[in-house]
């Protein structure tokens, strides 16, 4: 199945499910996201932080990824998150990512507005879905931190959208990035609202950590996407932890990635039940 954009693959949503954007680390987790989508038949977006785009090199990521989405049996979008800048965002659309995020969300909301807006306008000529962040989501991940977040306004977001021509806004309602210090408090009042004013689909920052009848209400309140990323890193330490330990001195690279594989494969498979993107790939049929 060809590769589609975050646009395509959120628009049967409609606050009944929603589609996993999963952070990946390395080919393993490349490999166990678009199986655990198959085995499913499950919409799924293999999701690169501008950290591992640095880190592999903006080429080799798009490479790995497009390829792996491009071969699937189901729909497979591919997107750079969090880029503060427009030139790498640009450079990723050259080399085949179906969707970016520029995120501006710490200026102020005109120079945001006009960043995201820049993005946008290179984008459609591309074909590439764009993501922008009003408010800020707190918390650390990867390179990105974040030391106070601050929840989005309705009426700002309906102007933002408005204004950029976004595809997928992320609005802040009060989740964190990487792991909490506390038992999160989601503002869902605020994002009916959201909502309500804005006639794109919603992304949910900081995913891991929150519970099974958060994310539920998340959904219905109108979250199409959520990201996944700290927990992907989790598991995948603690199962290359287990098969050390348990191989010792016989511990082989191949069976190692084995290993790792299968746990983030199962991960991921869970939340693709809990979110309902399972069976949803016939949708595209």
């Amino acid at each position: 199945m060809a590769l589609v954009s975050n646009k395509e693959i959120l628009q049967y949503c409609d606050h009944e499910w929603a589609v996993g954007a999963f952070n990946i680390n390395n080919l393993d987790d490349v490999q166990a996201v678009v199986h655990a989508a198959e085995e499913l038949n499950s919409p799924v977006i293999l999701q690169v932080s501008e950290g591992v785009a640095k880190h592999f090199g903006i080429e080799m990521v798009a490479a790995i990824c497009c390829t792996a989405g491009a071969k699937a049996s189901v729909p497979v979008a591919v997107h750079l998150d969090h880029c503060r800048s427009a030139a790498l965002a640009v450079e990723a659309m050259r080399h085949g990512f179906t969707s970016v995020m520029i995120d501006g969300s710490a200026l102020p909301f005109a120079e945001n507005a006009a960043l995201t807006k820049q993005v946008v306008e290179i984008a459609r000529l591309c074909g590439v879905s764009v993501e922008g962040e009003l408010g800020k989501v707190g918390g650390t991940e990867d390179d990105l931190v974040v030391d106070e977040g601050s929840l989005t306004d309705p009426e700002e977001a309906a102007r933002f959208v408005e204004l950029t021509g976004i595809d997928v806004l992320a609005p802040a309602i009060g989740t964190a990035h990487g792991v909490y210090k506390s038992a999160p408090q989601l503002d869902l009042p605020r994002l009916a609202a959201i909502a309500a004013k804005v006639s794109v689909p919603l992304a949910l920052h900081g995913g891991t950590g929150l519970s099974d009848e958060q994310f539920r209400g998340c959904i219905k309140g109108g979250i199409a996407k959520i990201n996944i990323g700290t927990e992907v890193k989790q598991v995948q330490m603690a199962a290359a932890r287990r098969y050390l330990e348990e191989s010792g001195v016989k511990a082989e690279p191949r069976p190692l990635s084995k290993a790792v594989q299968a746990a983030v494969l199962e991960a991921v498979k869970e939340k693709m039940r809990l979110f309902g993107s399972a069976g949803q790939a016939s949708r595209w049929a």
